[in-house]
């Protein structure tokens, strides 16, 4: 095998986001809950005759030596090394990206994972899952979740992951047209770091007893996103007029969730042309977990 073509890296939604507290070193301790929706980059991954890792598709704003794609391809390579004493081959990698940046998707991220993963299998690396989650994460704290590929529930700083059970939903998505940097949210005077814990039961018990389409807790990082992005505060709120609507991640995207895909399609044709919109479903399971197994 010298390649491996097609390969996704979907989105993600926080169907809650609390930030709980804040460690010596800065790092915020949160709660919340992923998953995964079927709207995705594709990837394509060649060898190369030499050990050159290159980013062969330009990506606007995106320098390949700070792409989060290169770095974790270099990364594994270098474990790979350091296991085998032998470094693997280069590899050139092309991507279709959809995914906005700054969307609060987890786009780079999820580019990351898929990268991992896929070359973990193409240069028959051997690392176990859960040694792929340990190698992204200095890379980013959502990476081990793709890693992970199911919904989860997720605490410390979105590294401790359970998986965990929620109703099928259609989603729609407007992406407000800015980008949201994570940092200029996580060092507001504004956020709020001491929301209380919860216990994953209460989540889950949430969504067996609700029937009218609310969702569990809040995101905490709405309320500095909102004051500080103009255009997701309009966002949330024309789209609150067709249930409960709230920011994914640090922003700027904004969803809401619905029983069917009709009822998507409702709200979808109403939004407003200057913004993007689009309707996504729930996934059970990252795709490429499903297509290795099957190998």
């Amino acid at each position: 095998m010298n390649s491996l073509t097609h390969c996704p890296a979907p989105a993600k939604l926080n169907l809650f986001l609390h930030v709980t507290g804040r460690r010596p070193d800065g790092y915020h301790l949160l709660q919340t809950a992923f998953v995964l929706i079927d709207r995705a980059d594709t990837l394509d991954f060649t060898l190369r005759d030499d050990e050159a890792i290159r980013r062969v598709t330009d990506v606007p704003g995106v320098p390949e030596e700070q792409d989060l794609i290169v770095r974790a391809a270099r990364l594994l390579q270098q474990e790979v090394l350091r296991r085998t004493g032998a470094l693997p081959p280069g590899v050139d990698i092309a991507i279709d990206k959809i995914l906005p940046m700054g969307g609060g998707l987890g786009g780079g991220s999820s580019d990351a994972a898929t990268t991992l993963m896929a070359l973990n299998r193409l240069w028959d690396a051997g690392l176990t899952q859960q040694e792929l989650m340990d190698l992204g994460l200095p890379l980013g704290a959502d990476i081990p979740f793709f890693i992970f590929g199911e919904t989860a529930f997720a605490e410390g700083v979105g590294e401790a992951l359970r998986p965990v059970a929620v109703p099928a939903r259609w989603y729609v998505v407007i992406e407000p047209g800015v980008q949201v940097p994570t940092a200029s949210i996580f060092t507001s005077e504004h956020l709020t770091r001491n929301t209380p814990p919860v216990i994953m039961s209460d989540f889950s018990r949430h969504y067996a007893d609700s029937q009218d389409g609310r969702q569990f807790g809040r995101n905490d990082l709405q309320q500095v996103a909102t004051r500080l992005f103009p255009p997701v505060a309009e966002a949330v709120e024309w789209l609150a007029a067709h249930g409960d609507a709230r920011m994914t991640g640090s922003g700027a995207c904004v969803f809401c969730a619905f029983h069917s895909e009709p009822e998507a399609d409702a709200v979808l044709q109403q939004i407003p042309s200057i913004w993007k919109g689009w309707k996504a479903r729930t996934l059970e399971k990252h795709p490429l977990l499903r297509r290795f197994a099957g190998n």
